[in-house]
């Protein structure tokens, strides 16, 4: 009853948003108003528990089509802003929200946790604005789009932060930075056996697949990460994100995200209209001055912090302005926060109406806002000083310079992205034996009678034999004698940061080891066994362990270039700014679709090229001006930003409208009997006048009892033969009027 109230209610106040044309996420937050408890002359929900998990649901299909869309090469590319910008939105707006607080006359503790809701904002609103307002693939898209992942990321931070703060009063450092540890831990384990392990696996099923396995087998992944990522304490949403950006890359995302569209746009809608559900108009009347004040704090300081954290990391000034007017309001994370402080007591219990309120007081405005993104960069643009102009882009591209600094510094990075990567597998690995393996085996080696020491020296080698590739890798790849050398007598005091970084290489390969070996066995009888298993490892191993470890870094970068190997060509780093290039469906409605390339010109009306089409297996290199653009081509545009803007919405230009009636066109069918010395009579169905003149298709001949059904152009019309033919006019042929029977 309550899904049928939903969605009846929802449909239809969607299809009058839809006919005002205003977004849809407005649509459904009124249509949830009109549901709600709090509306009192409609058929109400009554079990409001089950429309939360159905809205859950509906956070994870969003975050896990979010990540399809990004991956983690492009939240490799722009993380840096997205990190630099949230830090930015997060401290502006955390001091905002303590003034204004105090202004309005609330207390310490709500002050704190009011500026924590206004720094968040809300994913899921962003993401089906982009939606609707067809922006999800512009440029400045993507920058929003990090952003987000790292306010999320934040958000699960600022949770451990304000439960310490509300229990003990008092701010513990020492838990925050081990949940951070724990957060960059899980995310690496995570995205580095998930791209070794979930491509592979797609690439074996790859012959048995169907759209239907790919889907219960998309999904599947999707909620098994949910599950993992709340077993460890972080959101769902995060899970779900992080699944969609490893199955990003693979060739299988663009279908795997055209399957899970439509399961995304349902449980999305009842997200919103469960949104829509917490309005309460008595709220809205009594505290309508501390909602519309923070309110406008929001839409105000938290575009402008975002504008200026974009323009900090260094992007230009019209990807700041459209970026930062995305961010003009807050949601899910921000109604977590507020049921937090209200569950330990520690706020008032008015706040949490007013979030809410304001909440949706701020998604009313978000599309509109994002829309008025390009127009409020003009009119900046034109009311900017040019000195201030060319400081902001003397600033942007001094940003994205392609310089990378001396050789010392890269060794650095590198040393250290290394000790992470590999120090972070290694870990996991143990933690897994001790915590799975070695159970295991005790229990098995209890019902075979074997002494436990056996049963867990069994594990430990094997284990150490799992982790030798690794330890290699963590040990001894990437150091070059000579490249040393040269840095040695190049740079002064290089060798106070070279040679700590390969002492820290040896003690991290003997930290994990030793942990696993301590799990295992006794400590100090395992140091003795560590260290000859190291130097036995070291004499007999080293280029076995090299060998495996490239096989396994190999199958690694396969993985994670499966799905980048598909473009036809790649753009060199320092051109991305200048070029954008997309694959595009052709889809049948496009005023484009069946034009060959020379009556398209797209060159001329578009500035764009086309390099590729895909059609089917088939795949067209630099197709020529007599190439025909057909619906479901995928094609490969390149060209500016604003050049493959243009040319995708008439590309990909849906019909006005999804169903239309055919019903007023209408085939005529006839029925004629074919006599003696008739006209028809022993002419061929192909050559005779009713195909080459008058646009009549045979589809039987009924002969001697038996029909002959769509006959051959040779066919002879015989005497006695009944004819049966369709015509899209009404004959009017000379001496047959009278022999035709219409049917």
């Amino acid at each position: 009853m309550d899904l049928a109230v939903i969605l009846v209610t929802a449909g239809v106040i969607t299809v009058v948003f839809k006919w005002l044309k205003q977004p849809l996420v407005l649509g459904y937050i009124l249509a949830g108003f009109f549901i709600g408890p709090y509306f009192p002359w409609f058929p109400a929900v009554t079990d409001t528990g089950s429309v939360h998990v159905w809205s859950d649901i509906g956070i994870v299909f969003l975050m896990f089509a979010l990540g399809l869309e990004f991956s983690i090469k492009k939240l490799r590319k722009v993380g840096a802003t997205g990190a630099v910008t949230a830090f930015t939105e997060l401290c502006v707006m955390f001091v905002v929200g303590n003034i204004v607080g105090h202004i309005l006359g609330f207390s310490d503790m709500d002050c704190v946790f009011l500026g924590c809701m206004m720094s968040i904002s809300s994913t899921a609103i962003i993401i089906k604005s982009f939606d609707d307002l067809k922006f999800k693939r512009q440029k400045f898209a993507s920058t929003v789009t990090a952003v987000l992942v790292v306010e999320d990321l934040i958000a699960v931070l600022l949770l451990v932060v304000l439960s310490t703060v509300s229990v003990s009063k008092s701010f513990d450092g020492g838990e925050l930075v081990m949940n951070i540890v724990k957060l960059v831990f899980f995310l690496i384990v995570w995205f580095v056996f998930g791209i070794y392990l979930i491509p592979t696996f797609l690439r074996w099923m790859r012959k048995y697949m169907t759209e239907e396995t790919l889907l219960l087998v998309a999904v599947g992944l999707c909620f098994g990460m949910v599950v993992l990522a709340a077993q460890v304490g972080f959101s769902t949403a995060l899970g779900a994100f992080v699944m969609g950006a490893i199955l990003a890359e693979t060739i299988e995302a663009d279908v795997i995200h055209r399957l899970i569209t439509p399961l995304k746009n349902l449980f999305a809608a009842i997200f919103f209209v469960s949104v829509g559900m917490l309005v309460k108009p008595e709220v809205l009347v009594q505290y309508w001055l501390p909602i519309l004040v923070i309110a406008l704090c929001i839409i105000v300081f938290k575009s402008m912090a975002a504008t200026g954290g974009v323009l900090l990391s260094g992007k230009p000034l019209r990807t700041a302005v459209q970026s930062g007017m995305c961010f003009c309001q807050i949601g899910e994370f921000s109604f977590i926060i507020a049921g937090l402080g209200m569950s330990f007591g520690v706020i008032d219990e008015n706040l949490y109406p007013i979030i809410v309120s304001v909440s949706i007081l701020t998604t009313f405005v978000t599309p509109y806002m994002i829309k008025g993104g390009a127009p409020a960069f003009s009119w900046l643009d034109s009311h900017l000083p040019e000195r201030l102009k060319r400081h902001l882009e003397h600033y942007s591209s001094h940003s994205h310079s392609a310089d990378d600094g001396p050789a010392i510094g890269t060794f650095v990075r590198k040393q250290l992205t290394g000790i992470l990567l590999y120090g972070t597998i290694l870990t996991a690995i143990s933690l897994l034996s001790i915590g799975i393996v070695r159970p295991l085996l005790d229990s098995l080696g209890a019902d075979l009678g074997l002494p436990q020491i056996w049963s867990r020296l069994i594990g430990l080698v094997g284990t150490l034999t799992l982790m030798t590739p690794f330890l290699w890798a963590v040990a001894v790849k990437n150091v070059n004698k000579k490249r040393i050398r040269e840095m040695f007598d190049t740079y002064r005091f290089s060798q106070a940061v070279v040679i700590p970084l390969l002492l820290l290489r040896y003690f991290v390969a003997l930290f994990t080891v030793g942990t696993l070996v301590a799990g295992y066995i006794d400590l100090a009888v395992g140091l003795l066994l560590v260290i000859a298993i190291i130097v036995v490892a070291v004499v007999l191993f080293s280029r076995r362990a090299d060998g495996f470890y490239g096989q396994i870094e190999e199958r690694f970068t396969k993985n994670f270039n499966s799905r980048q190997a598909q473009a036809s060509f790649h753009i060199p780093e320092g051109m991305e700014n200048e070029f954008a290039m997309e694959r595009l469906r052709m889809m049948p409605a496009s005023p484009l679709a069946g034009k060959t390339l020379a009556e398209a010109q797209l060159r001329e009306t578009y500035g764009a090229n086309i390099v590729t089409i895909e059609r089917g297996e088939k795949i067209i290199d630099l197709p020529g001006k007599d190439d025909i653009l057909m619906p479901a081509d995928v094609l490969t545009v390149i060209g500016t930003e604003e050049q493959v803007a243009a040319i995708r919405d008439d590309i990909e230009k849906e019909a006005d409208m999804l169903v239309h009636d055919h019903s007023a066109h209408e085939m005529h069918m006839y029925r004629y009997h074919v006599e003696e010395g008739g006209p028809l009579c022993g002419m061929q169905v192909g050559t005779s006048f009713l195909a080459t003149k008058h646009s009549v298709m045979t589809i039987a001949i009924e002969r001697q009892g038996r029909k002959i059904v769509n006959p051959a152009k040779t066919t002879i019309f015989q005497h006695g033969d009944l004819l049966w033919f369709v015509s899209p006019e009404e004959l009017t042929i000379a001496g047959f009027e009278k022999k035709m029977v219409e049917i």
